[in-house]
């Protein structure tokens, strides 16, 4: 059974670090704000492994003219999980719970690995690709809710 709730920012270290910080050190997991509590992180578990996780930031990107914003940040799945469907679950559940929230847009930077994946839910990329110091080359994405 799958299920997706609210989780403690230190419960994402288990899958953000594999995923998305490989190698490198736990602290590295730790990102600016995950304790605010305009922060929402959720995992999702199978049975009752924790094998996905998001986190959804109340911040303002100034490119965006919309005043109710949301940033997703730290979308990760365990590998052998990837492409089944989680990260799509996960994703749906922020845009519901934003839209709940009278969240306009959702915002993010996106690897350039993970720019289809996003594209097939409908983000849009603006701009030109960059490159975030030891992560690597992303793009800006978003949606309006």
């Amino acid at each position: 059974m799958t299920i997706i709730k609210e989780i403690p920012s230190k419960e994402t270290y288990i899958v953000r670090q594999p995923v998305l910080r490989k190698g490198k050190p736990i602290e590295s997991c730790i990102f600016e704000g995950d304790d605010l509590a305009t922060t929402h992180h959720f995992g999702l578990y199978n049975n009752e492994d924790l094998i996905g996780i998001i986190s959804l930031f109340k911040q303002t990107n100034t490119i965006f003219a919309e005043k109710n914003q949301a940033q997703i940040r730290g979308m990760a799945i365990l590998e052998n999980n990837q492409k089944k469907g989680y990260g799509e679950a996960l994703v749906r559940h922020c845009e519901n719970y934003c839209k709940e929230q009278n969240t306009e847009l959702i915002w993010f930077n996106a690897r350039t690995a993970a720019v289809g994946f996003y594209k097939r839910m409908d983000y849009q990329i603006l701009g030109e690709p960059f490159d975030i110091k030891d992560v690597g080359e992303h793009y800006l994405m978003y949606k309006k809710l």
